[in-house]
């Protein structure tokens, strides 16, 4: 999917990590309402994704609920929080299962903890999730 969907547009209204290094909104994404040094974490942890290709992620991965498999094909469902941005968001997988080298797997674990932190802020998933990115 990541490869067959290299420059995609952005869905309507949506921003990307790297976007949000300089946007404050996007789509369910509101900097303002989070710390401002959440804020600074998690941009620092996007910065770490610049240049690099876009795609369409999936967004939620991670939730086998929303993998469907048979023996010839695999699908997935729930596509609500797809948009482009760099599939290193969708490859932080249970026991590294792309096979990331470590500094890929730290870049990819410490973007995708602060995406999820701004998407779902003010919950208690959202403030543990911007726990594990380490500060500036």
């Amino acid at each position: 999917m990541h490869r067959l969907t290299q420059g995609w547009p952005q869905r309507p209204g949506w921003r990307s990590s790297t976007d949000l290094l300089h946007a404050e909104t996007g789509t369910k994404i509101d900097l303002g309402a989070m710390p401002p040094e959440g804020v600074a974490r998690c941009r620092a942890a996007w910065a770490r994704l610049s240049g690099r290709r876009t795609c369409v992620v999936y967004g939620n991965p991670n939730n086998p609920g929303n993998v469907r498999m048979t023996a010839s094909q695999v699908a997935l469902i729930d596509w609500d929080e797809s948009h482009v941005d760099v599939a290193d968001l969708d490859l932080v997988l249970p026991d590294n299962a792309a096979g990331l080298d470590d500094g890929a797997l730290d870049i990819a674990g410490q973007a995708s903890a602060a995406w999820e932190a701004a998407v779902c802020w003010d919950d208690e998933y959202a403030v543990r999730r911007l726990a594990e990115v380490r500060a500036v």
